[in-house]
This record gives structure tokens, sequence and C-alpha cells, in this order.
């Protein structure tokens, strides 16, 4: 029965994959949400859109969730992924394959120097430094006008990328890339947290100094899951730059963590379907609020309704507010919680993490 269950997981997955592969090639509607049918280009960029970001949800939730390391810098990874393949398609004049395992390098880099420094210190410390070098890179790139473009952004140079992913016209293509994107990642992440490298990340997110007395070495598995991250992060970068054909500064700065933070928190932290989810629901809550805000019928109404449901940012953060107030384990959590409370798994709370520690610091010494 149990090795039933296992693969429970396993068969929705493949089988939600095939759904959204084959989705481009269906005239399927869902008003309110997508703004035409599933083939239409609109459709499919949004759809990219929010699986681009999906996939750096889940690489914000593998240091939140799994290392438990609180960053507000994730976005510079991000930048590095989208600048880096668009400096080198521009400048270097190199194909899109090359350019791409050339950016990876490059993230891959930015995240070892930055996450190294980072880690001399914990807790809000961490979090400043992160946030420092994040602010830097954002600076970097809105002061270097003759390579990233300054203030504009950069636009994507196509001379080095194949035409069938040039275009609305190979929106659909795009699409599948995202979705490809969304899979690598997934598939990294879940390795990761199946690991014995998770396992110790794990253990040390739990009590550091427990895991230093058995003799094990946390600071280079949480600095080994940070560069992992990183990786996932510069990757979907990569994806967004060819989505977008350009990327802006807001890709690098700190608001963009924050917004994946939120993600985070809305879909459930340690969840990686919930990152996927709050990654998903922000994007189409972020896009479909804007063109709301615009309705003929929001602009009717009295300016105390008005004024406030104009402004999506305003709505986004009252549902954010209400999501910490009455699920604070967000929807992927609040969706766990009522599970083990049918399944008759609800053992009091202070013996049940008791025995999620004891096998965590198990399976990491193994």
């Amino acid at each position: 029965m149990r090795t039933a269950s296992r693969w429970i997981p396993l068969a929705v997955g493949i089988a939600l994959v095939a759904v959204l592969a084959v989705l481009p090639l269906l005239n399927l509607s869902i008003p309110g949400v997508l703004p035409g049918a599933t083939y239409t280009p609109g459709s499919l960029a949004l759809m990219s859109l929010c699986m681009v970001f999906a996939a750096l949800a889940l690489s914000y939730n593998l240091l939140l969730g799994t290392a438990g390391m609180l960053s507000f810098g994730h976005a510079l990874y991000f930048g590095a992924g989208a600048y880096g393949l668009g400096i080198l398609l521009k400048a270097a004049d190199l194909p899109l394959v090359p350019g791409v395992f050339a950016a990876l390098l490059g993230g891959i880099v930015i995240a070892v120097v930055t996450g190294a420094v980072a880690m001399r210190v914990n807790g809000i410390p961490f979090a400043m430094v992160t946030l420092a070098f994040a602010q830097a890179g954002s600076v970097l790139v809105r002061r270097n006008q003759a390579v990233t473009g300054g203030e504009e952004g950069l636009g994507l140079n196509t001379q080095g990328v194949p035409d069938w992913l040039v275009g609305v016209v190979n929106t659909r293509n795009l699409y599948w890339i995202s979705l490809a994107v969304v899979v690598i990642v997934y598939l990294i992440v879940l390795w990761v947290d199946r690991s014995r490298l998770g396992h110790l990340a794990a253990a040390a997110r739990e009590n550091d100094l427990r895991v230093r007395v058995l003799g094990l070495h946390p600071s280079r598995a949480k600095l080994l899951v940070f560069v992992i991250a990183g990786l996932c992060a510069s990757l979907a970068g990569m994806a967004y730059l060819l989505l977008q054909s350009g990327t802006q500064p807001s890709a690098v700065g700190a608001d963009l963590t924050i917004t994946v933070l939120v993600m985070v928190v809305l879909g459930g932290v340690g969840f990686r379907w919930g990152a996927i989810l709050g990654g998903v629901l922000y994007t189409i809550l972020d896009q479909r609020l804007t063109v709301l805000a615009r309705a003929d019928a929001i602009r009717e109404l009295p300016d105390v309704l008005r004024v406030p449901l104009s402004e999506p940012l305003f709505i986004l953060g009252v549902l954010f507010i209400l999501v910490v107030m009455f699920l604070p384990g967000g929807i992927a959590g609040t969706v766990d919680s009522l599970w083990r409370r049918r399944r008759g798994k609800a053992a009091p709370v202070v013996g049940l993490e008791a025995m999620e520690d004891d096998r965590v610091f198990e399976e990491a010494t193994r």
C-alpha cells in the first residue's frame, strides 16, 4: 500500500505535465483568467510567464523551505541569467546554446562568491547582506548604459536565437521552453530535497548546533544549496529573457525577491507544489487585476471603492494579509494539515515535531 501511495504523486505529476504540454493545441477558454483561448499568443504568453515565475518560486523555496535561509537578494541570480545571456548574445555573438551554458556558469560563480560572503552571518544579518548584493547588482545594471541598456533595459539580440523562438507566431514554442524549465527546476529541487545534501540542510535549519556536534559541516551543505538555488533562478531568468524579448533592471532588484517571497508564502513554505501554485496564482492575479482595474465597471464605482480596486498591488496586499492571518501555512500547508487530520495523523503538535526532527537528523547522518 505504501509503495502504491508513493507512485501516486509521480503519476499525477506526469499526467499534469502531459496536459500542460498539449494545452497550446487545444481551444479552451477560461474567462477572467486567460485573455483568450489557450492556443492564442496572449494566453500562451501569460501561461509561459506563470511557469517562469513558478520555476523562480521553486528555486526560492529551496532556500527558504529546505535550508531555512531568508534571502532578500535572490533576484540577483534571476537577473544574472537574464542579463548574462542577453549580454553574451549581444556582445559576444554567441549562439543560444553556448550562451546558455556560459550564462549558467556565470550565475554559479556569482552565487558562490556572494553566498560564501553572506553565509558568514546568519538570520537577519544574512538577509541584509543578500539585500546589499541585490542592490549593488541593480545599481550596476542601471548605470552601465552601454552594456546593460541602463534604465531602458536590454533587448534580445535575435541573431543568435533560432527562428522558431523569435516572434509572436512562435509563442507556442516559447511556452514549451518555459514548461521544460519548470520541469527541470522541479527535478533539481526534488533531487536536492531527497538527497543527503537536502537532509543535512534541513537538519541544520532545525538545529545547527546539533549538526555540528555530530561532526558534520552544515555551512558547506547550505552553501551548496544556495548555489543550486541560484543556478535554478538563473535558468528561469534566461527563459524570461527569451519570453519577453529582453529584460529590465527590475529583474535584479530586491523588489522581485519580495514578490517571490510572497509567492512562496502564499503557496506554502516547504511545499514544492505550493511554490508552483503560488507563482502561478500571483502572476495571474498581477496580470489580470491590472486589466480589471481599467474596466468601466470599476471606474463607475464611488471613490471609496474605485480607488483601492483600481490598484492591483492593494488587492494583492490584502490577499496576502488574509492568507497570513487565516492560512498561516499557505495554501499547500492548509491542504496538508486537513489531509493529515482526515487520515487520523493529527498527533499532538509537539510530538509530531519531535518525530519529524529526529527523522531529519537520522537521514542526514546516514
